[in-house]
């Protein structure tokens, strides 16, 4: 596969709290009929006309496949038929279209019904993943590209893909293996930033990254990485890393490294990981000697730095932040498409109880479900690559990234799942934490706020929403990237972009109608914003720590070896 592709399957990829309800009772649930389901079937019956006229659309369709005489073809850019053995064979070209025509009739009769929004997502779902699970192109031999690697080894092709799909079932995730990781080493040629943990407690370790400026900004950035998968997908391989990049900015770069906690820390909730982001920002200030930190967040990690900024704003004191970064974060979970669909309260609570009972929430069990939110990238193509071509998947380090995932504890994800349950965040005092009412309107610092246009993860226009939500000035950058690539977007990429407007009004799309286009990675952009925050420059400093807190152990840190 190529880099693009790489990149492309890998922004459809990431693991997002969001979907913890799903991830704690397994996705199969959602490929079985439901009452949607019911309520799909029923509508087509008091609509015989429209079901007919689509089933009798389809006989005809189905005549002219026969007959040689359709003109059905896969929509472009479907990889799944771009075999000429789909075109140039009649039999399968036939087999093709049949397969394709029925997918079209299935899709325009869930339009046909008359469903709420929510019915009808989650019968979407089911028709999709059933509907991509039936390709021909899944079926050993029948797909050409499958026929011609049986030919070319010997059946080799068959018997690799067999071991492969055998050792794949044998463990959680359970869903075919998306990467080669052999050719990965932590701390070598990814997550090699130079630096050193300099604070670690029973949840986190912190972190400094060694200046590559001979000066440096007065104000450190503290950046609180998502909840589960490792902190390194801001620092992948050189170049290509916005640790690396930052240091290289003149900026004091300390990031938090989570504990991969197991059923000993079933109780660590927010007030516990709140609590622990403020002992790492007490440490960056006693290292820096700043009293002021710029405070990032990425996805969920975004969601506890808009607590702690909140949560300081309660108590008065938050003169110690000089501002707050979210990256991919969703903080208003109204109306989030799928994942929104696919939730409701008496399964979330089913899903709490699940996690309850274990102890805390596998990351593998997220990773399954992202993966069957994606069919067609995140299954089936693997599918076809490992089992029927008995190929290696690709070595690629945002998939590398990926495969590393990390548990959650159970208190964390029964916080997590009421947070967007209930939509506590967007209103004052909707959630309390450490005994403090959580009211983000009242943090007042500015902030800057970046999503991906193409993220479905995290939709761009949930992301916007923040902007109603905090006091202060806010930047909104829209980049034309996916989850991930909104974050490993280094300079020099020529297909990258990126949209700001600084009428921030409460319509997401207004707001993009007159958004200006900026060719290039948003990362200068976000320096550039830091640069008028962080104060002045001064000789940067010859060690890291400071003279209580002395280097632990060189980065990445040991937590981030826990399995």
């Amino acid at each position: 596969m190529s880099t693009t592709e790489n990149t492309r399957l890998a922004d459809t990829s990431a693991p997002l709290d969001v979907l913890l309800v799903d991830a704690a009772l397994g996705p199969i649930r959602r490929l079985v009929p439901d009452r949607s389901t019911a309520k799909w079937a029923a509508s087509l019956v008091r609509k015989p006309r429209t079901t007919v006229r689509r089933l009798g659309g389809l006989g005809a369709e189905t005549l002219r496949i026969v007959t040689g005489g359709s003109d059905v073809a896969p929509r472009r850019g479907d990889r799944r038929f771009a075999d000429t053995g789909w075109t140039e064979n009649p039999l399968l070209r036939r087999l093709m279209q049949l397969y394709l025509a029925g997918g079209d009739t299935l899709e325009k009769l869930v339009a046909d019904a008359d469903l709420d929004s929510r019915d009808r997502e989650r019968v979407r779902f089911l028709v999709e993943n059933l509907v991509e699970a039936g390709s021909p192109s899944n079926v050993p031999l029948v797909n050409p590209a499958s026929a011609k690697a049986v030919i070319d080894t010997a059946g080799l092709s068959l018997a690799r893909g067999a071991r492969q799909l055998v050792k794949d079932l044998a463990s959680a995730p359970r869903i075919p293996e998306m990467v080669e990781t052999s050719g990965f080493t932590l701390g070598e040629n990814i997550a090699g930033t130079p630096g050193a943990v300099v604070f670690r407690n029973d949840v986190l370790e912190l972190i400094q990254y060694e200046p590559q400026c001979d000066e440096v900004y007065d104000v450190p950035v503290l950046i609180v990485p998502p909840t589960i998968n490792k902190f390194y997908a801001i620092d992948l391989a050189p170049g290509r890393s916005l640790v690396e990049y930052s240091v290289q900015q003149h900026r004091q770069m300390f990031v938090i490294s989570w504990r991969n906690p197991d059923l000993r820390h079933a109780d660590w909730g927010f007030d516990t990981y709140v609590a622990s982001i403020l002992e790492a920002l007490d440490a960056v200030e006693e290292i820096t000697g700043s009293a002021r930190t710029a405070l990032a967040g990425i996805c969920s990690g975004g969601i506890l730095a808009s607590i702690v900024a909140a949560y300081l704003a309660g108590i008065g004191r938050q003169d110690r932040l000089a501002g707050v970064l979210l990256a991919v974060t969703v903080i208003d979970n109204r109306g989030a498409g799928t994942i929104s669909a696919l939730a409701d309260p008496r399964i979330a609570e089913q899903a709490k109880a699940r996690s309850a009972r274990k102890g805390y929430l596998d990351g593998r069990s997220l990773a399954e479900v992202f993966a069957w939110l994606r069919p067609n990238d995140l299954i089936w193509s693997y599918w076809v690559n490992n089992y029927l071509l008995g190929k290696r998947p690709p070595a690629f380090d945002i998939l590398f990234w990926n495969a590393d995932t990390t548990r959650m504890t159970a208190a964390l994800h029964h916080d997590f799942v009421d947070l967007a349950m209930e939509n506590q965040l967007t209103e004052p005092g909707g959630l309390s934490v450490l005994g403090v009412p959580i009211d983000l309107g009242q943090v007042s610092v500015d902030s800057y706020i970046v999503a991906g246009v193409a993220d479905h993860i995290t939709p761009w226009e949930n992301c916007y929403r923040t902007t109603q939500l905090f006091g202060g000035e806010t930047r909104f950058v829209l980049s034309t990237s996916g989850h991930i690539a909104a974050l490993v977007n280094p300079p020099g990429n020529p297909k990258a972009s990126f949209h700001t407007n600084d009428e921030h009004g409460p319509d997401s799309r207004t707001w993009l109608k007159g958004a200006e286009t900026h060719e290039g990675s948003w990362w200068p952009d976000v320096s550039r914003w830091l640069d008028e925050r962080s104060g002045e420059l001064k000789p940067a400093p010859k060690e890291l720590g400071s003279i209580r807190l002395q280097p632990l152990a060189e980065a990445p840190g040991t937590y981030v070896f826990d399995k």
